[in-house]
């Protein structure tokens, strides 16, 4: 079971390394990261590539809202399942696992 992870983004240089991070821990980790920029002012995704260059960053030429962001992903994810995280939000760390299991 291959899982992407689908995190939209929008002016939160400061908060999303914290979702990003929780994403990394997970006991089961995902086959992508998928971070979404769209088209933030504040440095978001010279951030995101600075301290996270193992994720995949697309970035939107404008501002389009956060379903744009999400559909976006999704059309990108090589997963068989998408998880989608906010960009101000975190994980527990056995969450992908857990999800997993029901799955299963």
């Amino acid at each position: 079971m291959r899982i992407s992870v689908v995190i939209p983004v929008f002016n939160r240089r400061e908060q999303v390394g914290r979702a990003i991070e929780s994403v990394l821990a997970q006991t089961r980790p995902p086959e992508e990261v998928i971070i979404v920029d769209d088209a933030s002012g504040d440095g978001t995704p010279e951030a995101v590539r600075r301290r996270f260059p193992d994720v995949v960053l697309l970035e939107n030429d404008r501002n389009r809202g956060v379903s744009h962001s999400r559909n976006r992903g999704v059309a990108r994810a090589r997963g068989d399942w998408v998880a989608f995280l906010d960009s101000d939000d975190e994980w527990l760390p056995a969450k992908l696992a857990r999800q997993c299991e029901a799955l299963a």
